[in-house]
């Protein structure tokens, strides 16, 4: 280790205008509440902008820079500065090569030039400039930075002051290593939403196409994600020869697995659905690829329809998934046998055949309807939901609207979707 230079070494007398003891309380206070300020700050930027400016504006006289590591390199880069008219943020230097900041990261150790006329190490900046400290910034026992002060004076720093710095530069190395995590942190968060975003609009857009025109019969939709995405979903299937595949599911979880697991299905479900005439052959189909492919434990509820509009017969099956509402001046929950949920183990599924008279309306919904609970734990419920539809104006939008007002307050949500088919 090289030993410091005479200048250091050298014993010093105080100038009694700036040590003096009342002057010197004075200062220590003001720096105490630049710690308390500085370590309160979050912002990187305007941490370091603090930094420099309350020392500065403590001391008085001074110039003040605040240099931090460039990632894993050598190079230690001017982050913070007050009072300095040649060096600009931005600036390098080579540690263990250039400066007393580069000396300074290198060992580790702080180093005070009283007079920076006759110091080896000092780079020339402010003329007038007579006399620099420069202390490490350590996190984990690792130098991550370099405060730097400067003064007009030779010889201007008293101990009690060199310590009261020192005191201070681990508490700025603090702020500056939570204001770097949080920085990280909130990178994460932005690209995470960015990535959350780009799902959501995925979604939607498979979602938001138009429901296909079909001679004799209507159809509504929602889907109202609990989150940023949605593992429940619907889909209309041209099968050719007037028939069509009409499919509500819901995937176990929620979030991004849910949604990419969704994904997958619906895929899968649009490749098998024109190979074969049956709901019940379909799902069976569809369920076997599933458990290959699913992790374990996940697994998907869905009801499956293919509706012939020539003869209006809605062929259904169900896959662990809740009960369709037939509404024809009354309503009822259509009577219909389920097998295992997707992907959970083999299964048959049997099916029905339901006639889709004019006036007749049938509505697929996911579990997030009916489940949904209030402030009080208590669910929406069927009864509910038969409520609703016995009204004139019923609709799947207002259903989904009257779900949300009965759960408000609760922060128990699931995502909620419905599909209302109606034969005119």
């Amino acid at each position: 280790m090289a030993t410091l230079p005479t200048a250091v070494q050298t014993r010093r007398t105080i100038p009694p205008s700036i040590h003096s003891s009342c002057e010197f309380v004075q200062v220590l206070m003001k720096l105490q509440r630049a710690a308390n300020l500085i370590t309160s700050t979050l912002d990187l930027d305007a941490l370091l902008d603090r930094v420099v400016n309350d020392i500065s504006s403590s001391i008085g006289n001074v110039e003040v820079a605040v240099w931090l590591r460039a990632g894993d390199t050598d190079d230690m880069v001017l982050q913070g500065v007050r009072g300095c008219t040649k060096h600009k943020k931005g600036q390098r230097l080579q540690i263990g090569r250039q400066g007393m900041v580069g000396h300074v990261a290198a060992t580790g150790k702080m180093y005070y030039a009283r007079d920076v006329r006759q110091d080896p190490y000092y780079i020339a900046c402010e003329p007038a400039t007579r006399s620099e400290v420069s202390i490490p910034l350590k996190a984990a026992g690792m130098v991550i930075g370099v405060l730097s002060v400067d003064h007009r004076q030779i010889d201007a720093f008293s101990d009690d002051q060199l310590t009261v710095l020192q005191a201070l530069a681990g508490h700025i190395a603090i702020a500056i290593e939570n204001a770097r995590l949080f920085r990280v942190e909130r990178l994460q968060r932005e690209r995470m939403q960015q990535e959350s975003d780009e799902a959501r609009a995925i979604q939607q857009a498979l979602f938001l196409k138009p429901v296909p025109l079909i001679p004799g019969f209507a159809f509504e939709t929602a889907w109202h994600p609990a989150g940023a995405v949605a593992g429940d979903w619907f889909d209309f299937i041209d099968l050719g020869d007037q028939r069509y595949g009409i499919a509500l599911a819901d995937v176990s979880g929620k979030g991004m697995s849910a949604a990419l697991l969704m994904s997958a299905t619906r895929a899968i479900l649009r490749s098998i659905a024109p190979l074969y005439s049956s709901p019940e052959k379909t799902l069976e189909h569809l369920n076997r690829t599933l458990m290959e492919d699913f992790p374990a434990g996940k697994f998907v509820t869905m009801v499956y329809g293919v509706l012939d509009a020539g003869s209006r017969e809605l062929t259904l099956a169900s896959a662990g998934h809740l009960r369709p509402l037939l509404i024809n001046h009354d309503c009822s929950f259509l009577e219909l046998d389920t097998g295992l949920p997707l992907g959970l183990g083999v299964s048959s599924y049997p099916q029905c055949i339901l006639t889709l008279n004019p006036g007749t309306q049938l509505l697929l919904y996911t579990d997030g309807i009916t489940e949904a609970m209030d402030k009080t734990e208590e669910e929406y419920g069927p009864a509910r939901l038969i409520e609703h539809f016995l009204r004139p104006e019923a609709c799947v939008d207002g259903l989904i609207a009257e779900v949300q007002r009965f759960g408000a307050g609760s922060d128990r949500t699931d995502d909620a979707t419905a599909v209302l088919i109606r034969s005119r």
